[in-house]
């Protein structure tokens, strides 16, 4: 079996994504590396299709775009994409959020330490 090479940590964060006349839909972040993410979705993907992808991290924040992206595998309801193409912007924005959902449990763990 294949070790992945980024850690991928769990999360529910509102998508958006589309492919030029293919497929058009929405979804939900199951979980996010900085190469990647796992989709739940009940829009029907085909694995090898390019979409443009638009995930909602926060209601606070703007959308992160990612440009390019490849669909990978899809089943029942779910699919995974490899991001292709970001703006430097987009790179530096999904490297911050990846690193505070490493940092999460550690966060937690330190809250919870000083509340007892």
């Amino acid at each position: 079996m294949e070790q992945r090479k980024h850690p991928r940590y769990p999360v529910k964060f509102n998508s958006s994504f589309s492919s030029a006349n293919i497929v058009t839909g929405e979804g939900t972040l199951i979980d996010l590396s900085l190469r990647g993410c796992h989709i739940a979705s009940t829009t029907d993907v085909k694995p090898g299709t390019t979409i443009k992808v638009s995930i909602q991290v926060s209601p606070n924040e703007p959308v992160l775009h990612i440009d390019q992206a490849v669909v990978r595998w899809y089943r029942a309801a779910h699919f995974g994409i490899e991001f292709v193409t970001l703006s430097a912007e987009g790179w530096a924005r999904l490297q911050r959020i990846v690193k505070g959902l490493e940092e999460q449990p550690y966060r937690r763990t330190s809250a919870e330490a000083e509340a007892a």
